[in-house]
């Protein structure tokens, strides 16, 4: 039944490709609770409003409004196939309410997703540029490879913008040569026990703290900000002029309260452990040898490797995770 209905609304919009579903469509699937098999009823109210409130024989028009949460129902059990998972629709709700709750910030700050291209680019996706946080983007010129972060693509009015550059352009060719000769002086045999050793000390580091501890900063800095408001009402502040101030706080405090109670908890692995993840890499001189675009990009991923391009210095600081939750850097120019 529901494949039909698929194809009814297909054959209703002849006009589009239907070569694949719009991001639109997807995040309307991942807002839905009705896409998780159950039956969802009184998400929206329906109420009556003056079309003129100055002319009220002018007559009402019907306005549809989301309903509060606790006047929602949805069925003891699925009612229909479902298309994402409770988890899904659960972690997507979190995320974006992470997002909103930032405001201009957070918006600026968003993933762009890895696009297929024709040529490639063994470190998409891995290298961000440090003024303004973004993952940077693989860019042709000529017959050599750059990763590319535009100062077009940012929201307009952030803040970022008066430090940003129009473009920074990194060279492949020279970032891949300095990669590959740490990652090689890291994983050589003689220098096996050295970084497996760093490895197992860096689990308590600022930088293997996963989105834990991000969320309790969050959560603290949304507290502080309530707790300053409410001092200024109380020595004579208009309240009235502090509501958005507030709203905004709270919730900032709720997205954080809700990331905090999903966050994973964190781990620490022993040295067999790390040993033994390290052995599972496989033979990483011999890809770092061979220099092949496509291997290269599957062993970066293994080592879960994270770059951050500083423009101003001319300098990258280097991540790798290879174990999940341990990580080791480096910095170095380019």
């Amino acid at each position: 039944m529901f494949r039909a209905r698929l194809l009814g609304v297909r054959n209703k919009n002849k006009h589009r490709l239907a070569d694949g579903w719009q991001g639109s469509t997807v995040r309307a699937i991942l807002d839905n609770p009705k896409y998780t098999g159950y039956a969802v009823f009184g998400r929206w109210t329906k109420r009556e409003v003056l079309l003129n409130p100055d002319d009220v024989a002018a007559g009402h028009v019907v306005r549809f409004r989301r309903a509060n949460p606790g006047q929602i129902v949805r069925s003891r059990k699925p009612a229909h196939p479902a298309i994402v998972s409770v988890e899904e629709f659960t972690d997507t709700q979190l995320l974006r309410l992470s997002r909103a709750a930032g405001g201009m910030v957070a918006r600026a700050k968003l993933e762009r997703g890895i696009k297929l291209t024709k040529r490639p680019y063994p470190l998409r996706g891995r290298v961000r540029c440090a003024v303004c946080e973004r993952r940077m983007q693989g860019t042709p010129r000529k017959s050599r490879s750059y990763y590319r972060c535009a100062a077009r693509t940012l929201v307009p009015g952030s803040a970022v913008l008066a430090d940003h550059p129009k473009n920074i352009y990194l060279p492949e060719v020279v970032v891949l040569e300095a990669v590959n000769e740490w990652l090689g002086q890291a994983f050589a045999p003689e220098n096996r026990d050295e970084t497996v050793a760093a490895l197992v000390a860096s689990q308590g580091s600022p930088a293997a703290s996963g989105g834990q501890d991000a969320a309790k900063r969050r959560l603290d800095a949304a507290e502080a900000k309530l707790r300053r408001l409410l001092a200024a009402i109380e020595a004579g502040i208009d309240p009235a002029a502090l509501v958005e101030s507030i709203n905004a706080a709270q919730e900032e405090r709720i997205a954080a309260q809700a990331e905090l109670a999903h966050a994973p908890e964190r781990t620490t692995l022993d040295v067999a452990e790390v040993y033994a993840m390290v052995d599972s890499l496989g033979d990483v001189m011999g890809a770092l040898h061979r220099a092949d675009p496509d291997e290269l990009e599957n062993l970066y991923a293994s080592l879960r490797l994270e770059m951050t391009y500083d423009h101003g210095e001319r300098a990258v600081d280097l991540h790798v995770a290879p174990v999940g939750r341990v990580s080791a850097c480096v910095r170095g120019g380019t």
